[in-house]
């Protein structure tokens, strides 16, 4: 099943159920992904629509949006928007895939570097690219770019 129907069939089962808190986040999933739809038309991509891997990246947005709310919010004070924002990213990250971790992230950086054959900066992008293809949704590639730069300079 793809991430699409996922969120779909989650959205009427919460209605279902009447959970307003995951019902109100799956919707917010649901627009962002409508969102891309439109941004993709007029292109060579209208066709297929949006994607599991724009899915996975789009999730992946919004729950680095909603750590770095919570993070002002209890700076500021605002406790209970900081809860909110966390109830936000379990029901998200409900539909993730498992994040790897530091280990399980450095062997995937040397699989790549070793598959791209990288051997300096300047194959960076490549190996970025592998990474990104085979594990959006997986890891933080905000956090991932300094350990391939370390690796390759």
């Amino acid at each position: 099943m793809d991430m699409r129907t996922r969120v779909t069939t989650a959205l009427k089962e919460a209605m279902k159920a009447r959970d307003a808190e995951r019902l109100s986040t799956l919707r917010l999933i649901n627009a962002a992904i409508k969102d891309r739809d439109i941004a993709l038309r007029g292109t060579e991509d209208e066709a297929k629509g949006c994607g599991d891997t724009d899915v996975l990246s789009i999730m992946g947005r919004m729950v680095k949006q909603r750590h770095e709310s919570a993070r002002a919010y209890e700076e500021g004070g605002r406790l209970e928007l900081a809860e909110q924002e966390l109830s936000e990213i379990k029901v998200i990250e409900h539909f993730l895939p498992k994040q790897l971790t530091v280990d399980e992230s450095a062997a995937a950086v040397d699989a790549a570097i070793a598959e791209v054959g990288a051997e300096s900066i300047r194959d960076m992008g490549n190996v970025m690219g592998i990474l990104k293809g085979k594990y959006t949704g997986q890891m933080d590639f905000g956090k991932v770019g300094p350990l391939v730069k370390d690796r390759l300079g």
